[in-house]
């Protein structure tokens, strides 16, 4: 067995940390592990969003709409990501937050894998 290799399902494994399958945060000797990108299969009900905005973001990011209908919030702008494939790319600095307008499944990448951008329950 190659400990460099690990097969999964998105589904499955996303639900084991809040969506997230590739990142700092992964165990040092997983394969998923990475300090360069982060990699997020985030399953949204209908009205779910993010709890506050992400302020002073260090990362670019891309997130692809799987399916449903996902609207994404910037500075002076609102994305609606409604078709399969519709996307969005944010750079460094750029403020965000997300509302699921359906029930959404998204891709997100973010690179590099930086800590510290876990929202709280207490916000």
């Amino acid at each position: 067995m190659d400990d460099s290799v690990y097969v999964g399902n998105a589904g499955q494994d996303a639900a084991l940390d809040r969506g997230w399958l590739l990142g700092h945060f992964k165990d040092a000797g997983d394969p998923r592990h990475s300090g360069a990108v982060e990699i997020k299969w985030g399953v949204h009900p209908r009205g779910d969003e993010r709890s506050r905005w992400v302020r002073g973001e260090e990362r670019t990011a891309l997130l692809v709409l799987v399916s449903g209908r996902f609207r994404v919030a910037l500075p002076g702008r609102s994305v609606l990501l409604e078709r399969q494939g519709d996307y969005v790319v944010w750079g460094r600095g750029v403020d965000h937050s997300w509302r699921a307008e359906e029930e959404s499944v998204v891709l997100t990448v973010r690179w590099p894998s930086v800590p510290g951008y876990a929202v709280t329950a207490d916000g």
